[in-house]
């Protein structure tokens, strides 16, 4: 068959290609990802209001927790015995701390607290900060009373003790063989406060906190295989990790001390973390719950209200499908104007399943 003939039904085959249903994923494909839809519809002056008042319990026990924290922070501790043959360990000069505690709530608060609200600043979604703040917060204030609340009831002393319960060098024991401490109430009152390290647990419960945060953002365990995204998962963590030494360094603490606070504070970030965003390596783990569940809220009035599709998700025929099981079944799902069920993934990957 010569050339000229073949371009005729070249032509034909196009045709019926380009008027079939096979067009549809193609629309879809160049639809906006789920971040990119939902921007400027959720904003601080359209629902942070109603958000706050939803949440005022919880911003009540945030008010209540740092309370707590505060008034444990002044209670004296156990008051342990410590013995003329224990003082070997507790002989380390007193030193300035690298890190003041001062800073602390600089890094592990404020610092999370304006990635958020540069994620805020293009996503526009008051749900995202909202829920990031709350979680931040009840991570750091939650490990805040544990940390003291154990301090108390430890009553470690600290390596650098001796010079804190003698400055002067000169040590004094009563008849049992425990110290006549002889310093600053205040300072020898700190020093049996060594484990767990607070510097430590409110590093890893505030830098931990945005460590999910951002890999959930930054969609780290896509599967895709790009490494270089666990660079910006794991900057956090060695911040924290080089806090909790720099205490080692600095003789205010023993390494179990560390160890402990560490713990104690990475556990609490992912508990809270997981209170209101899943798990980074879900398919929704970019947004918050709440997010989604206005998205299927707003999805099934329009299933009533039959008004034209608009760019939020407002208006049009829509269907909400929950599909599958486990991790699957907590996805939440996109309108689809055109009758069909679509999901974040299938938005996300540029088409629609079979």
């Amino acid at each position: 068959m010569s050339c000229p003939n073949l371009l005729p039904q070249l032509q034909h085959h196009l045709t019926k290609i380009t008027n079939s249903s096979f067009t549809i994923p193609l629309k879809q494909f160049i639809q906006p990802t789920p971040m990119d839809s939902q921007r400027s519809t959720h904003t601080i002056r359209s629902h942070g209001l109603a958000l706050a008042r939803i949440h005022f319990h919880d911003w009540l026990i945030l008010s209540l927790l740092l309370a707590v924290m505060i008034i444990l922070s002044l209670v004296h501790p156990f008051n342990r015995f410590v013995g003329r043959d224990m003082m070997t360990d507790l002989k380390y000069p007193m030193r300035e701390s690298t890190i003041p505690f001062w800073t602390v709530p600089l890094y592990a608060v404020l610092l999370p607290v304006a990635v958020f609200g540069a994620f805020y600043y293009y996503r526009r979604d008051v749900y995202d900060l909202h829920h990031a703040v709350l979680g931040l917060l009840f991570s750091v204030f939650i490990t805040g009373v544990i940390t003291e609340a154990v301090k108390d009831a430890v009553g470690r002393p600290r390596p650098d003790f001796f010079w804190r319960c003698f400055p002067d060098g000169q040590d004094l024991y009563d008849q049992w063989g425990d110290v006549i401490c002889h310093g600053d109430i205040n300072v020898i009152r700190q020093g049996h406060k060594s484990f767990p390290s607070g510097h430590s647990s409110w590093s890893f419960s505030g830098l931990g906190f945005l460590s999910l945060y951002l890999s959930g953002k930054i969609k780290a365990f896509d599967r895709q295989g790009h490494a270089a995204k666990l660079c910006v998962v794991f900057f956090p963590l060695l911040v924290a990790c080089l806090v909790a030494i720099s205490r080692i360094d600095n003789y205010r603490h023993h390494w179990q001390d560390v160890v402990g606070g560490g713990l104690i504070g990475i556990t609490m970030a992912v508990f809270c973390y997981l209170q209101f965003f899943a798990p980074p390596y879900y398919s929704e783990g970019w947004g918050p719950y709440a997010f989604f569940r206005a998205l299927e809220d707003s999805c099934a009035i329009t299933q009533v209200s039959g008004l034209p599709p608009t760019r939020d998700g407002v208006g049009g025929h829509v269907e909400i499908q929950q599909r599958g099981t486990g991790r699957d079944s907590n996805s939440a799902m996109m309108c689809s104007h055109d009758g069909s069920d679509m999901s974040i993934e299938d938005l996300e990957s540029g088409g629609r399943q079979s």
